[in-house]
C-alpha cells in the first residue's frame, strides 16, 4: 500500500459521505431524465401532460443542475476510493467479485453521462453517435450498476454513516481536520458550480448564471435559440408570398390558411416558456390560434391528436405530437407573434407551436401543416 493510501481521505466514512450524496443526485437525475426521455419519446403507455404549465422546466432544469453538481463529488469519489483498486487479494468472493465487477460500468457509465450531458449543454458534440438514445441507454447502464454497488457495499456504508469518532481534546486531531476540508471543498464546489449555471433558468439568480452557455435573456427578441433560420435552411421558404398553413388528416373539412388569413382568425395570448433540454429557460407572452380552435373548424374528432410538420427541409425535430391533452389545452397555439411583436425568423416565423410543459425541441418552428389524428 502506498502512502497516499493511508491519508485520511481515503476513509470509509469520507467515502460514505460522497456516496451517499452521489447517490441523491445520480437518482433525482437518473428520474428527472427519464421523465425528459418519455416527453421527447413517449412509451410504456406513457402521455405527456398539458399541465403544470412548467412541469419539464422544473424537471429538467433539476436535471441539469443535479448533473452539474455530481462532477466535482464523482471527482472527490474517485479519489477518496482509488487505493482500493489496487487492494491485494483482488477478488475474496462471489460477493466481492460481483461489486468489483460492477464498478466498470458505474464509474465508466457516470463519467460518460457527466462528460456527454456537459457537452450537450454547451452544443458541443465532438462524436458521431445519436446523443439522446446513447445517454438513455447509458443511464440505465449506470443506474443498475449503482443499485447492485449501493446493496453491496450497504453494510459498510451504514456503519460509516453511523459511526461518529470522539472529538480530541486539546488540539484538533490532524486527520480530522484533513477529512473535513477534503469534504467542504468537495460540497462547496458542487455547490459553486450550482449556483454559478442555474440561473439560466432560475431567475431570481440569472445575474450569478456565470458558467451557464447562455443566458435566458439574450438573442433575437430578448431569448436564446439553439437552432437559426439560417441552420435550418428556411429562410427564403419562410418569406415565401405563397405561404399555406394546412389542416388536413382526420378532419370533416380540410382548411388552408394564407399567413393573412391566419392573423384574422380569433387570437389566444399566454404566457409559457421555453424549455430546453439543455437546461435553460425562459418564459414570454405568445399569441397565437389555439390548436383546439382549428381542430374544430375542420370538424375532428372530440379527442383527436395531431401532428404538426415544419417546411425545414431536414432535422430530427422538424415534427413533433400532440397528444389529445395538449392538442386541447386551451393555451396550445400555433403563435404568430411574441411580447406583442411579429415572430422573429429565428423564432418561427411565420408560424411556430408553443404549448404548456413540453421540452423545447418539440416547440416546433416554421409550421405549414397540421395533420389531425
Amino acid at each position: 500500500m502506498t502512502a497516499g493510501a493511508t491519508s485520511p481521505v481515503h476513509d470509509e466514512r469520507v467515502a460514505a459521505r460522497l456516496g451517499l450524496a452521489l447517490g441523491i443526485t445520480f437518482t433525482v437525475c437518473f428520474l428527472t431524465g427519464l421523465y425528459s426521455h418519455l416527453a421527447q419519446h413517449p412509451s410504456w403507455g406513457f402521455e405527456l401532460p398539458a399541465r403544470p404549465v412548467g412541469l419539464y422546466r422544473l424537471t429538467q432544469g433539476i436535471h441539469v443542475a443535479t448533473g452539474i453538481a455530481s462532477i466535482p463529488l464523482l471527482f472527490a469519489k474517485l479519489w477518496s476510493v482509488y487505493p482500493q483498486l489496487f487492494q491485494w487479494p483482488p477478488v475474496k468472493g462471489v460477493a466481492h467479485a460481483i461489486e468489483r465487477l460492477a464498478i466498470f460500468p458505474l464509474v465508466a457509465g457516470s463519467i460518460f453521462l457527466l462528460f456527454t450531458g456537459l457537452a450537450n449543454i454547451n452544443l458541443w458534440y465532438p462524436w458521431h453517435f445519436d446523443f439522446p438514445t446513447m445517454h438513455y441507454r447509458a443511464a440505465w447502464i449506470t443506474i443498475g450498476a449503482l443499485i447492485i454497488h449501493v446493496g453491496a457495499k450497504w453494510t459498510q456504508s451504514r456503519r460509516a454513516l453511523r459511526h461518529q469518532p470522539p472529538e480530541p481534546t486539546g488540539h484538533a486531531d490532524p486527520a480530522t481536520l484533513d477529512r473535513r476540508r477534503f469534504l467542504y471543498t468537495a460540497f462547496g464546489a458542487s455547490a459553486l458550480v450550482v449556483l454559478f449555471s442555474v440561473g439560466e433558468t432560475f431567475r431570481p439568480l440569472e445575474r450569478l448564471a456565470l458558467l451557464s452557455p447562455r443566458r435566458p435573456d439574450t438573442g433575437p427578441q430578448g431569448f436564446p435559440v439553439n437552432a437559426t433560420a439560417k441552420e435550418a435552411q428556411v429562410i427564403t421558404l419562410a418569406q415565401s408570398p405563397d405561404y399555406r398553413l394546412q389542416v388536413t388528416g382526420n378532419v370533416a373539412r380540410p382548411l388552408s390558411f394564407t399567413l393573412d388569413e391566419l392573423r384574422a382568425l380569433p387570437q389566444h395570448s399566454a404566457t409559457l416558456p421555453i424549455s430546453c433540454v439543455e437546461g435553460w429557460s425562459a418564459s414570454r407572452r405568445w399569441t397565437g390560434i389555439r390548436v383546439r380552435d382549428l381542430l374544430a373548424m375542420a370538424g375532428a374528432p372530440p379527442h383527436a391528436a395531431a401532428q404538426v410538420l415544419s417546411f425545414q427541409p431536414g432535422g430530427s425535430y422538424r415534427s413533433s405530437q400532440l397528444n389529445h391533452f395538449q392538442a386541447h389545452d386551451p393555451d396550445t397555439l400555433l403563435a404568430l407573434q411574441v411580447n406583442g411583436e411579429t415572430l422573429a425568423l429565428d423564432h418561427g416565423y411565420p408560424c411556430r407551436l408553443i404549448g404548456p410543459d413540453r421540452p423545447g425541441v418539440l416547440q416546433t418552428k416554421w409550421i405549414n401543416h397540421l395533420v389531425v389524428q
